[in-house]
């Protein structure tokens, strides 16, 4: 008996997530704003299959009392939160979900409503809509103040009748909530230091346990330390841009190359064995990168030591 393909429920516009909450139909057909208390008192969406959305989401929960299904793992929203999810991702409404005290609001917008902007294509750096949303940003009050103002203006403009200049107008106060949202989030790197070093260290253990291992390993990636830290890769990188200035791949990096040195000045392995033994398929790649880090060739590098 053939496995059956796992169904889907896709919400392609902002009319098609007002249905599916039960919300009324936007004013706006780009972008609406929920308020989360009204929520309380709206039918429950049909327990169904995971939901995907090719909207953009904003959200500020509180009280919400259970779990959320995001892509193969759940999560706890008790806290107030505010989380962001990008087109394309997966989520699932548990029915012991628990919205009686619900507050706070949701941002909905569609991509099209960016597309002739800059901030379309923008948006792709903003870090925070590529994270697990247990990496949710916890907000201050004067924070939160700070974006429900934002909101109110945002909330405004999408009720008023649409002229030549509503898109324009929508668009640049996305704008100003994004960039006050990438803000915040470097604050709580910032702020959160003993969590956020905590993390720091692991990282630096993994990768110096990574290039202690004397057998043949494949090239380190990104993903490999982010799975095995338990965050997101989008997290990491901007954890490690906050703390130490320098990305993951560039902690990568400069771990091939010191382990590269220790190959060349401390074995007889030819360059390309040395190459092969970090991980590389093409020894050029490895040379070409030794070059652009150290300013010499492998093989200058090992006659210069000498």
């Amino acid at each position: 008996m053939k496995n059956q393909a796992k169904e889907f429920r896709v919400l392609a516009t902002v009319t098609d997530y007002t249905r599916f909450c039960g919300f009324p139909a936007p004013v706006h057909p780009l972008l609406t704003i929920f308020d989360l208390a009204q929520a309380r008192h709206l039918p429950r969406p049909p327990v169904m299959a995971p939901v995907v959305q090719q909207l953009y989401t904003v959200w500020l929960k509180k009280n919400l009392k259970g779990r959320l299904q995001y892509g193969h793992r759940s999560y706890d929203f008790s806290e107030g939160v505010l989380g962001f999810l990008a087109p394309g991702q997966v989520f699932a409404v548990d029915e012991t979900l628990d919205i009686s005290e619900l507050s706070g609001w949701m941002l909905v917008f569609h991509p099209d409503l960016l597309r002739k902007y800059p901030l379309g294509k923008k948006i792709a750096g903003y870090g925070f809509f590529s994270y697990e949303v247990h990496e949710a940003l916890h907000l201050s009050a004067q924070e939160e103040s700070a974006l429900d103002g934002l909101l109110d203006g945002i909330r405004a403009e999408a009720e008023r009748p649409i002229d030549a200049f509503s898109q324009d107008v929508l668009v640049s106060q996305l704008e100003v909530l994004l960039n006050y949202a990438n803000r915040f989030y470097h604050r709580q790197f910032l702020t959160r230091r003993t969590a956020e070093h905590d993390l720091l260290s692991r990282f630096e253990a993994l990768l110096t346990a990574y290039f202690a291992q004397e057998a043949e390993q494949p090239l380190p990636t990104v993903q490999h330390f982010a799975d095995a830290l338990h965050v997101s890769p989008a997290y990491l990188g901007d954890m490690l841009r906050s703390l130490t200035g320098q990305s993951t791949q560039q902690h990568i990096h400069h771990g091939l190359i010191e382990k590269a040195k220790q190959l060349l000045l401390t074995t007889s392995l030819s360059i390309n064995e040395t190459a092969f033994r970090l991980g590389f398929d093409y020894p050029q790649y490895f040379s070409r990168l030794f070059k652009s880090k150290t300013g010499l060739t492998p093989a200058a590098f090992r006659f210069s030591a000498h």
